[in-house]
């Protein structure tokens, strides 16, 4: 499978400690940026690269918003792997955020292995998804 990853100047490290992480469990990693922490990468502008993956920022809530804002995403910042597990398992979320400032890597890596653990369960929550792309076209005219 393949997985982007973006991040912002505060995330590049975890970042790149997460690549390795997931090419070591066989996935394919795409780096969307940032690059060099010496120089300022805005969040919203990383947040709208990423369609299946992973975005970091300081918290991972603008990363998060901005990737959002992309038509048919569903992005979900996590701080730990059941709420990881169950963003996939009944909101079909494509993409995990969370924070540089908020989690250290071991965490990060149990919240990747949560979130890319899990499958969507569909039936009802089928149903309430396509209530949350309803919203969306909605705004979208």
């Amino acid at each position: 499978m393949k997985v982007g990853f973006g991040c912002d100047h505060t995330a590049i490290d975890l970042k790149k400690e997460l690549m390795e992480y997931m090419t070591e469990k066989g996935y394919e990693c795409v780096d969307y940026g940032a690059y060099d922490a010496k120089v300022r990468v805005d969040y919203p502008d990383q947040g709208q690269k990423v369609e299946k993956g992973v975005l970091i920022c300081g918290t991972g809530i603008g990363i998060s918003l901005a990737a959002n804002k992309v038509p048919g995403i569903r992005a979900a910042v996590c701080s730990e792997p059941y709420s990881a597990e169950m963003t996939v398992r009944h909101n079909n979320a494509q993409i995990i955020a969370f924070g540089a400032r908020v989690v250290g890597n071991e965490l990060a890596k149990k919240i990747l292995d949560a979130f890319f653990g899990a499958t969507f369960e569909g039936g009802r929550h089928a149903e309430r998804v396509q209530k949350i792309c309803n919203i969306e076209a909605k705004y979208n005219k």
